[in-house]
């Protein structure tokens, strides 16, 4: 897309030289004649750099930039200023203006310092976007353990790493597969580009292909201007296509055409946009099973299956629950401002042994459930949640009094606490979802929930 430039100056004839000049360069230009026009066009041209004549009638070029920059904090403009008014300038470039041009002025000058603005506001940009990847970046120690298993899964790490083939990342829900791609890509030769993660079964279908692909400006009624898609935000990195299993059959179609050809195409244009990109995709699903289904394309699936990886679940790698259990505790203290200090063995024991159907993700919940109601700042089993310690009533366990008076009220009352807990905990505590599991209505899901104190 062309860089947009906005300029501002009550002069006719200025407007117009810097209008054919920038024009030439294959810039797209807006020009207005005073600050508050200045102001409004802002608004709706976003534009990359701005010209603004300090003196003008209704306000003055620093006047207007003010208040662009409310509303556009990453605003980059040049002042022109009279000639001779260099403190005048300085001063601008104080309050804010990137630098400044003297009328009359040289137009190679004028090009050079308005491609230098843009390369400015492009670093920039590349510099936001790296402090946000480092703070989404997981601490070093936070894939935690030495248990075999896990050793298994970060040799195959460490070779896929080292090569630019698809990865298919296989596991249980909450078995921590997002941090095993970051993985991927953090030792891999494309660490020091962007990972870029789409959660395929987030997306409503109408904006999949927006999403992935990126849209013109007007391809569709919200479509207010251009925008680069997951692609076009990954090229040079890699992209990270979580719940690919979630991934509705139609949308599957354009995966593979843009896998196969690493060219995509903008909803609502025609220039086909070269990208390389490397790709990992991740799922709880059996896509195997999804193939033979009908719900999932065979030719996609071995696009995706060259490498795969299978993350074990929790049970599976019960060795690392203490080192975890040690590593969710520094988190929250720090997170939470707490001061909780350790566990008791017989803690300790209950979350090993419990079977963990959430995995890594219903572990660090438990554990932070038990910081908040810990005492003297040391967790003992009586502040875990009865999840993991086991309910009064347990039928599982076949420890019912039959003698109890109103056994079948209590067993009830105790059977439906603990479905409302399961499937919550299966459907990510989302209400909704877990409402449309048990067949009732939000109001009577919450009605049940606050009755059970959950």
């Amino acid at each position: 897309m062309n860089a947009r430039v906005l300029i501002a100056d009550d002069e006719a004839k200025i407007r117009k030289v810097m209008t054919l000049l920038l024009r030439d360069e294959g810039y797209e230009v807006a020009a207005v004649a005073d600050g508050l026009s200045a102001v409004c066009e802002a608004a709706s041209f976003r534009p990359d750099v701005i010209l603004l004549d300090q003196q003008m009638p209704d306000m003055t070029g620093m006047e207007a930039l003010k208040r662009i920059k409310e509303a556009r904090p990453g605003t980059v403009a040049i002042i022109v200023t009279a000639h001779g008014s260099i403190s005048l300038a300085v001063n601008a470039i104080k309050d804010g203006a990137y630098d400044f041009i003297e009328k009359p002025f040289d137009n190679d000058n004028l090009l050079l310092v308005v491609r230098r603005a843009l390369e400015y506001k492009s670093l920039s940009g590349e510099l936001d976007r790296l402090k946000k990847r480092l703070d989404e970046m997981p601490d070093p120690g936070q894939i935690v353990g030495n248990s075999a298993r896990l050793q298994q899964v970060m040799a195959q790490v460490r070779k896929v790493a080292a090569t630019s083939v698809t990865a298919l990342i296989l596991g249980e829900s909450g078995v921590g597969k997002e941090l095993v791609a970051r993985a991927v890509h953090d030792l891999s030769p494309r660490a020091g580009r962007r990972l870029v993660t789409v959660n395929c079964g987030a997306i409503p279908l109408s904006l999949i292909e927006s999403e992935l692909f990126g849209h013109e400006k007007g391809a569709f009624t919200d479509a207010w201007e251009t925008r680069r898609g997951s692609f076009e935000q990954a090229n040079g990195g890699t992209l990270f296509l979580d719940e690919i299993g979630e991934l509705p059959l139609e949308a599957q179609v354009k995966l593979l055409r843009a896998l196969e050809n690493r060219v995509i195409t903008r909803v609502g244009g025609k220039m086909p946009v070269a990208v390389d990109v490397r790709i990992i995709a991740a799922t709880n699903r059996n896509l195997e099973e999804k193939v033979r289904q009908g719900a999932f394309r065979l030719d996609l699936f071995y696009r995706l299956n060259v490498f795969t990886i299978q993350v074990p679940s929790l049970r599976e790698r019960r060795d690392d629950i203490p080192l975890l259990i040690d590593h969710f505790i520094a988190k929250y203290n720090k997170m939470l401002g707490m001061n909780v200090t350790g566990i008791t063995p017989r803690a300790v024991n209950k979350l090993v042994l419990h079977e963990w159907p959430g995995n890594i993700r219903d572990l660090e919940n438990a554990v932070q459930s038990a910081m908040i109601l810990s005492q003297n700042g040391v967790i003992d089993a009586n502040h875990l949640p009865m999840r993991v310690t086991g309910y009064p009533l347990s039928i599982e366990a076949g420890l019912l009094d039959e003698a109890e008076p109103n056994i079948i009220k209590k067993t009830n009352f105790a059977v439906e606490k603990k479905l409302i807990e399961d499937t919550l905990k299966r459907h990510d505590y989302n209400r909704t979802r877990t409402a449309a599991a048990l067949h009732v209505s939000r109001k009577t899901l919450f009605n049940k929930m606050r009755k059970h104190g959950l």
